[in-house]
């Protein structure tokens, strides 16, 4: 049995789709059963409710070979590593009280950077309690996901850009959701691995931002340009939105990582995975703009 939390997010429905097509079982733990598509809301075991709730994996964990564990954002959360240590804390004990063997976790690239990083710091404390629960762990760790370029969609269709904190000129490391959710798949099914372990998840390109826009108006057929904000402004359109001082640190010490170079260790040694940029716009952002 494959318990798998976050089931219809952008790596989990994929995930659990891929499970499902290799005959897995699974269970799943989510908020609202309803928002399950109706062929796998019929496949799977269903435990409704959040994953920081011990009652709840108490329910979801019995007789659990593997445990995907992802925490989901909450920008609201007064501060990043609180909200990942309050569901890893939960996690780690669950793990240990029903002997789960296996466990993959979403994190991110650049552990042992020797500074806080925010957001990035609090995903590295959530792997140290994880890898702590006696199960072997691997820590899925990623750099920028393509995804996130999808937030950006009235922009790029409007006005023909899309804007990042970090350097126009200097490659940006980049991921593919299927292929996370590749990656957590093959763990998932082939259980053989042991110990603990961060392994780093990248895709082929080494795009710079710019270079990034020269594929998407290849893909979408007009010109975009990329525009880099400064981390300042950003954390000043973070205030105006309303947004507390920890959670603008948070992020904004995340970005200024990025651009320093915290995912290039991880980035040389990755094997990389399938979906290069190109590909990515041609198949999720090219119809998302059509729409």
């Amino acid at each position: 049995m494959i318990v798998v939390t976050t089931p219809t997010g952008q790596i989990g429905s994929r995930l659990v789709d891929r499970l499902l097509d290799a005959d897995e079982k699974v269970r799943v733990v989510v908020r609202d059963a309803s928002r399950l598509d109706d062929r796998v809301r019929e496949r799977v075991e269903t435990v409704v409710g959040t994953h920081d709730d011990p009652a709840v994996l108490d329910r979801a964990l019995p007789g659990a070979d593997a445990l995907f564990w992802l925490v989901p954002p909450n920008p609201a959360a007064p501060s990043a590593m609180e909200h990942y240590l309050h569901f890893a804390r939960a996690g780690a004990a669950a793990v240990a009280r029903h002997g789960v063997g296996h466990v993959v976790g979403v994190s991110s690239a650049g552990h042992g950077w020797p500074e806080p990083v925010g957001v990035l710091s609090a995903a590295f404390a959530m792997d140290a309690e994880l890898s702590a629960s006696g199960a072997a762990y691997r820590a899925l760790s990623m750099p920028f996901y393509m995804e996130n370029l999808l937030r950006q969609l009235d922009a790029i269709r409007e006005q023909g850009t899309f804007t990042l904190t970090c350097a126009g000129d200097r490659p940006l490391a980049t991921i593919a959701v299927q292929d996370i959710a590749a990656t957590a798949a093959g763990l998932l099914t082939d259980r053989s691995w042991s110990g603990r372990e961060n392994l780093p998840v990248f895709g082929p390109d080494r795009l710079t931002p710019d270079g990034m826009a020269q594929v998407m108006g290849l893909e979408l057929g007009r010109p975009i340009a990329y525009r880099r904000v400064a981390v300042e402004d950003y954390a000043a359109l973070l205030r105006s939105q309303g947004a507390g001082e920890q959670a603008i640190e948070d992020v904004t010490a995340a970005f200024a990582a990025q651009d320093h170079g915290i995912y290039d260790a991880d980035w040389a040694a990755a094997e990389p995975t399938a979906t290069d940029f190109r590909t990515w716009c041609r198949e999720v952002l090219r119809p998302a703009a059509e729409r």
